[in-house]
């Protein structure tokens, strides 16, 4: 352990633009929570946002309240997130950090970092944030099979602990034949920083919702999203229920909208389908405020934050198993299904047809998230993760799996 009186943390993550989606926004509620118990946070990223670049200030630190902030440029436009400055940055600098977190997996800096953590002897955590889910590993196969065997599998052998968001995570990754220690800290909220959203706002915005039983999508627009399964589930509840409006709301990073567009245009339901695009901020609390149930049709998630922000404004929420947040159904805050149009849609069709029900439901699930689920707790279990790694003491809030499961899953990967 550092003699220093602060523990410095290194956080590591692709990109923060909100184009990304959850994944990336969850490194800076962890970040600032860290930073209020004390710790010295530093974030490094790229300025990738998509296509694009973010237009901000590089290769320079910017301080926020509890942490500070560096972005590097990426390298072209590629996805992978080339970034030759920021691996010339950590080969020099992961050596002024006590302990480093990395977000992500199937990138360029999430690569470098863990290379340089092994070069420099630097203590380590990755965070792969869902992608070691099976449908996650099934997109691109052939590509990531190769890629995890060779390069990325031994990445994860070498780190000191893995950060999984939930049970099936851990079980995702030992079924890969991972032995290295795995701890579960979900995502959280931040109670204190949600924004209150004003529904009429958002109706003037858009007054054809007005009087209309609204669903509120609030995702990036993916494949993996379940947008096919949501587009026929709410074709059946359109005509059982004509004045259901949907709103799909969300960055579209890979350009998926006009072929999940399509999905509503032929089953003949898209004249009650809005498409927003994103939407942050205000005008995001504004949608979430103007909603009457909240829908997350995934094939696969880590750990929705778009689910925990629905549940902590309130929302009655339907979503699938994919999503793995089986706490939500057992605590009767949310309603699970399978990953399935037919059960989708009739979970969806029992909220619509007692909205008081459901709201109910919806305030529960506000208490429950606010309970169970913020930065703060999440914080504290990693900062008792970081010391126990650093004092080479056993490792706190490790999976509840019995060792004899884990060692045959890790026993069964190929």
């Amino acid at each position: 352990m550092t003699a220093r009186d602060q523990l410095r943390v290194l956080v590591v993550v692709p990109a923060i633009s909100p184009v990304y989606g959850g994944p990336s926004t969850c490194s800076i509620g962890l970040a600032e929570a860290l930073g209020r118990r004390g710790l010295q946070v530093d974030i490094v990223t790229t300025n990738a946002a998509g296509p694009r670049n973010l237009p901000v200030k590089l290769h320079q630190w910017i301080a926020e309240s509890t942490y500070r902030l560096q972005y590097f440029r990426r390298w072209g436009r590629f996805e992978a997130k080339l970034s030759p400055g920021l691996m010339t940055w950590l080969f020099r600098h992961v050596t002024d950090y006590d302990i480093v977190h990395g977000m992500s997996v199937f990138n360029f800096p999430a690569d470098i970092y863990c290379e340089a953590c092994r070069r420099r002897h630097v203590p380590h955590i990755i965070h792969p944030q869902g992608m070691f889910e099976p449908w996650a590993m099934a997109n691109k196969g052939w590509k990531k099979r190769v890629y995890f065997r060779w390069f990325k599998k031994p990445q994860l052998q070498r780190a000191n602990v893995i950060h999984c968001l939930t049970r099936h995570e851990t079980e995702s990754i030992a079924a890969l034949g991972v032995t290295t220690p795995k701890v579960i800290v979900p995502n959280g909220i931040s109670p204190g920083s949600m924004i209150k959203g004003n529904a009429n706002a958002f109706l003037l915005r858009y007054p054809l919702l007005a009087n209309k039983t609204r669903l509120l999508f609030l995702h990036r627009v993916d494949p993996k999203k379940g947008l096919d399964i949501l587009a026929a589930s709410f074709a059946r509840l359109h005509n059982r229920f004509p004045n259901i409006h949907l709103i799909i709301a969300g960055p579209d990073p890979v350009g998926y909208w006009s072929t999940a567009a399509r999905f509503f245009e032929s089953k003949g339901c898209a004249g009650a389908v809005t498409y927003t695009g994103m939407l942050t901020g205000q005008d995001k609390a504004d949608a979430l405020a103007a909603a009457d149930i909240f829908v997350a049709p995934s094939y696969s998630e880590g750990f929705s934050m778009s689910v925990l922000e629905a549940m902590a404004a309130g929302l009655p929420s339907v979503i699938t198993t994919g999503c793995n947040f089986p706490e939500a159904a057992e605590a009767k805050v949310a309603l699970e299904v399978p990953i399935d149009a037919t059960a989708f849609a009739e979970a969806l069709a029992s909220l619509i047809g007692d909205l008081p029900a459901a709201c109910a439901m919806g305030q529960r699930a506000r208490e429950f998230i606010f309970q169970n689920y913020t930065w703060d707790q999440a914080a504290r279990k990693t900062h008792e993760v970081y010391t126990a790694v650093l004092n080479h003491q056993p490792i706190p809030y490790q999976s509840d799996m019995p060792v004899t499961e884990t060692r045959e899953l890790e026993r069964r990967a190929v």
